[in-house]
């Protein structure tokens, strides 16, 4: 006969006592217990009971905490990949999502959950995303260092007018209020924060390659919500062992 457990079919003809937990391989007498469908007797469901990790706050704190962390990690990892290599690759929004995922998962000590799934999702579309503005502040600088020397090579040639109104225009002359340039800290970094989360959705103009680069991102956020997952454990009974049908016939 197959060692596989047959859940579906019932066996009425074994004897009283026969039954045997499939986790510690002892004779179960008395009442059973099915976890995940497997028959299991009472002190190893209750043993199963007593390690199933609990939700807290605390753990749900420590799971954002080393998420943020994994978070900051996979900002990074994206920004210098398409820094060093000059390539958009979304491809990397893979790796990001596991180890968002992953991260939250160790720091909730194998908790997970709906509301761990929404933070693994937010932290990897966020670490995705804003991975965008240091690497277009990177290309800014490159253009700027490219163009330097094109400008330094053609000085300009001063006219006798120059001149001789060298010292009028050596005086600086102090600034209108109209051109006066007020930009508060705070308005600079809502307006980056602005354009590094939309930044995904803005590749779209480009064609095809921003719709492969969103599908990725979506794969990834897929990965870091599955990961975070809340055990599936299903305890059911207790069951009396061996018990008989009762009977459908007067």
């Amino acid at each position: 006969m197959s060692s596989t457990p047959q859940f579906g079919t019932a066996e009425y003809n074994a004897a009283p006592g026969s039954d045997v937990c499939l986790s510690c391989k002892q004779p179960i007498s008395g009442a059973y217990y099915r976890i995940n469908g497997m028959q299991a007797c009472e002190p190893c469901a209750d043993q199963v009971k007593a390690q199933t990790p609990k939700d807290s706050h605390s753990a749900f704190v420590r799971g954002i905490i080393f998420g943020v962390g994994g978070a900051i990690v996979g900002l990074a990892l994206y920004a210098a990949f398409g820094i060093l290599t000059g390539l958009e690759i979304g491809y990397v929004a893979l790796a990001v999502g596991w180890l968002v995922g992953s991260a939250i998962k160790k720091g909730s000590r194998g908790i997970g959950g709906r509301r761990y799934q929404i933070a693994a999702v937010a932290f990897t579309y966020a670490a995705v995303s804003l991975a965008a503005i240091p690497v277009g502040i990177a290309q800014i600088i490159k253009a700027k260092k490219a163009s330097a020397p094109a400008v330094a090579s053609s000085p300009a040639t001063a006219s006798p007018e120059t001149s001789t109104d060298q010292s009028t225009a050596d005086t600086p002359t102090p600034p209108k209020p109209s051109e006066t340039v007020h930009v508060s800290l705070v308005s600079v970094a809502g307006a980056l924060l602005f354009a590094g989360l939309t930044s995904p959705f803005m590749e779209l103009t480009s064609g095809f390659s921003g719709i492969i680069g969103l599908v990725i991102l979506f794969v990834g956020v897929n990965i870091a919500w599955k990961i975070t997952a809340a055990p599936k454990i299903e305890i059911l009974g207790p069951f009396k062992s061996n018990a008989l049908p009762a009977s459908t016939t007067p």
